[in-house]
């Protein structure tokens, strides 16, 4: 028998195989006697993609969650101006208006969980 240790999903199994020599009939289990295999889950079908307005792209530095949305689609911004309220590490991070505009479109909403890199809205 060789053993060996197989990850499946995250979870580490371990196994022990028999090697069959030449010559030698696999043994069949009963499919009774066989754990029944989950049927995958059917992908989820995307969400589409939020419109973008034109003007540059306030992204997300980090994972987190969005605390707060604090202006409004059209409303006017300097920059530097809060934006927004990122929760990351269990710390608030304010995201700041990159440029002076007037907010041309909001991507997120409270509550949305984001991935670093990810548009929150865009200035303009």
């Amino acid at each position: 028998m060789k053993k060996f240790n197989v990850i499946v999903n995250g979870k580490s199994y371990d196994v022990a195989v028999e090697e069959l020599g030449e010559g030698a009939a696999p043994v069949s289990v009963p499919a009774a006697a066989a754990p029944a295999a989950a049927a995958p889950a059917p992908a989820p079908a995307a969400a589409p993609a939020p419109a973008v307005g034109a003007g540059e792209k306030v992204t997300a530095p980090m994972p987190g969650t969005i605390l707060d949305v604090k202006v409004s689609q059209g409303a006017s911004v300097s920059k530097g101006d809060v934006i927004m309220v990122l929760e990351a590490m269990k710390m608030e991070n304010d995201i700041v208006a990159p440029c002076d505009g007037s907010v041309t479109s909001i991507v997120v909403k409270k509550g949305d969980s984001v991935q670093s890199g990810d548009t929150l809205a865009t200035v303009g």
